[in-house]
């Protein structure tokens, strides 16, 4: 048997970390070297002791510290300096970035800065990070392997495909909770409601991106980086059953549709296996069973969220990294209840109102973008509370 692959897993804790745990359970070619987790330090000691793993991080010093007491058997790496130094010194061949929010650059340009191949769960890292991130993967040699059921679906479905052959892409949406309703009706829905996703489990933060929709707006810009695509040949369909996750139309008319069983195992399976398809124990589709499958436009009125990414998008410089600091802020406060649901998109177009869009020069100019945003949308929600 070939040597096996070392893995690490930042955000193991989460939603596809213990679902990426799961596919490495069961997979001979892959070796885990290394886990992280934002503050539950708790769940990582007992992932690292299952996994006989001897290098951890939390991204929380607290909660690095409490795990150092409770943990000997290996070494305990604090904050965000933490995480670039287990990435480091982990002499990983691979890593998994299954953090959430804009957490995931320093780890994404630590990972391929050491010429780390990426498989890349963290949507922040490419949105905020854009150009500055594929030009370090390509100066180093790293490969970006996306693990998102969208991206995946269309990683497969270009694979092969030649230059000119691909006129648009087309990514999906469920519509999250709150699909077919209008902004008037979406006035006074709560946070229980928001979190009560159809089709996913996921963590908080991720969930209420679906049901604002600003998932696809992230998922677009996304797109965007890891595939050359310009903003104008990306669509967004809402398609509720959520089994067909991505659409190629060829340049003759015709269509290559990715379909499967909404199950995050496939996409993190495809991308922890350097693009390929090993067996998992899923349920394939039954096309009889399934019947139909439906496909709607969406509501921009009803979900601004789409609108402004798009806008940030075509803006380009920081405005993407601005529309995700403001979002983050204004999701946060909506977790918390000290926000409604229609004024996270009013926050977030507030923001980028105020700042607009700078050149990037270097990921320094992006951090500081970050800090103004995450500044101002905390006035705005403020200004709303």
């Amino acid at each position: 048997m070939s040597e096996r692959k070392r893995l690490l897993i930042l955000g193991s804790t989460g939603s596809i970390g213990t679902q990426a745990l799961d596919v490495c359970a069961r997979s001979e070619e892959l070796e885990l070297v290394g886990l992280s987790a934002e503050r539950s330090w708790e769940a990582l000691i007992e992932q690292a002791r299952a996994y006989d793993v001897e290098r951890i991080a939390l991204a929380d010093q607290d909660a690095a510290a409490r795990a150092a007491e409770g943990w000997t058997q290996g070494r305990v790496f604090g904050g965000p300096e933490g995480l670039v130094r287990l990435v480091v010194e982990s002499r990983a061949d691979l890593v998994l970035n299954a953090l959430v929010g804009s957490a995931g650059l320093g780890p994404t340009v630590a990972t391929l800065g050491e010429g780390i191949d990426l498989a890349l769960a963290n949507k922040e890292s490419l949105v905020v990070g854009g150009e500055l991130v594929t030009a370090l993967a390509e100066a180093t040699g790293a490969r970006i392997v996306p693990v998102d059921s969208e991206h995946t679906a269309l990683h497969q479905l270009l694979a092969g495909q030649p230059p000119g052959a691909v006129e648009r892409l087309t990514i999906t949406a469920s519509g999250g909770p709150f699909r077919g309703r209008s902004r008037e009706q979406l006035q006074e829905v709560t946070v229980e409601q928001a979190l009560a996703h159809p089709t996913w489990a996921m963590g908080g933060k991720i969930t209420i991106d679906s049901a604002t929709l600003m998932n696809k707006g992230l998922e677009v810009m996304e797109a965007h980086h890891l595939f050359g695509t310009p903003y104008e040949r990306i669509d967004v369909v809402v398609h509720p059953q959520s089994l067909v996750h991505g659409v190629l139309q060829l340049a003759d008319g015709a269509m290559l549709a990715h379909l499967g069983p909404p199950d995050m195992r496939i996409a993190i399976s495809y991308a922890l296996h350097g693009g390929e398809s090993v067996p998992l124990p899923i349920r394939p589709l039954d096309l009889a069973e399934v019947g139909s499958l439906t496909f709607e436009p969406v509501d921009l009125q009803a979900f601004p969220c789409l609108r402004l990414a798009r806008e940030a998008a075509k803006a380009g410089g920081t405005a993407p990294c601005v529309l995700n600091a403001a979002n983050e802020i204004a999701v946060h406060a909506f977790l918390q209840g000290r926000l409604r649901f229609l004024e996270i998109p009013a926050v977030i177009e507030q923001t980028l109102s105020e700042l607009g869009s700078e050149p990037v020069i270097s990921f320094e100019s992006l951090y500081e973008a970050d800090r103004q945003a995450r500044e101002l949308a905390g006035q705005s929600v403020a200004a709303l509370s």
